[in-house]
């Protein structure tokens, strides 16, 4: 059953270790009352990375915007910002022709993830209360993966900047896509390592709506984070059923979150 509330928080403070201050809303207590009603205890939990557990977005969009001014296209960081989420091969065709594509597409690619990887990388840090977070779902006996719009080796790097390797029992990325979000296939990747379990057992958490349209097409219900700049109300029209501020702000309502649902 797809539950559509909003348990977003205002006035978040003192993330540090997990603490949290806030006035919650009137959702979050209607989202309480209503625990009960789901049909399934969430066995598994899959995380989007970028702009979910790691600070990333701003830095890839500025690497992209600097990859495309080399090939003589003059794109706004704002208009690149807002694509971010999806892989390459979905994002470069909204500012690109099919001759460009064919022309340089791989190329300007290629170029950016150098770029990346050389100059933006090492300044990503983790979001406060992940690895907390993480630590919470896995003592309640949930399962974690990982799936993510980057490459393979970005996901391997990421993993360490939030020091989560431990806890991450399977994950995915564009390497093991045919196409990225916002269509299934990395989702439906996930799903496939995690072996025996059925989509209504699972929550995807993720900063946008490509992650919102991935999951629903999965067959999976999401649970948006802002962290990624992504608006509460942009994230509850693409599907979310639940909103929060961030990673820290999930892992202080956790117990009344869509993550603590049991039959």
């Amino acid at each position: 059953m797809f539950l559509r509330l909003v348990a977003s928080q205002v006035q978040c403070q003192n993330y540090d270790a997990g603490a949290h201050t806030g006035v919650p809303l009137a959702s979050s207590c209607r989202w309480e009352a209503k625990l009960r009603m789901a049909e399934k205890t969430v066995t598994a939990v899959i995380f989007d990375v970028d702009g979910t557990l790691v600070d990333s977005v701003d830095l890839h969009a500025e690497a992209w915007r600097v990859a495309f001014l080399r090939f003589g296209k003059k794109i706004s960081f704002e208009e690149v910002r807002r694509q971010i989420g999806k892989g390459a091969d979905q994002l470069m065709p909204v500012f690109l022709s099919r001759d460009e594509l064919a022309k340089f597409g791989d190329e300007l690619n290629q170029s950016r993830s150098e770029l990346f990887k050389r100059e933006f990388l090492p300044r990503i840090k983790a979001f406060p209360g992940v690895r907390h977070l993480f630590q919470r779902i896995r003592h309640d006996h949930k399962r974690i993966a990982l799936a993510s719009s980057a490459k393979g080796d970005e996901l391997t790097t990421y993993k360490a900047i939030a020091c989560i390797d431990d806890l991450v029992e399977a994950e995915t990325s564009s390497d093991d896509a045919d196409k990225s979000k916002p269509y299934p296939d990395i989702f439906q990747a996930a799903l496939a390592q995690l072996g025996d379990i059925s989509a209504d057992e699972v929550v995807v958490v993720g900063d946008t709506g490509y992650d919102a349209e991935a999951a629903r097409q999965a067959n999976l219900r999401t649970i948006g984070v802002m962290s990624g700049g992504w608006s509460e109300t942009d994230l509850i029209h693409a599907g979310c059923i639940a909103v929060y501020r961030d990673a820290a702000d999930l892992l202080a309502r956790y117990d009344t979150s869509p993550l603590r649902a049991v039959s």
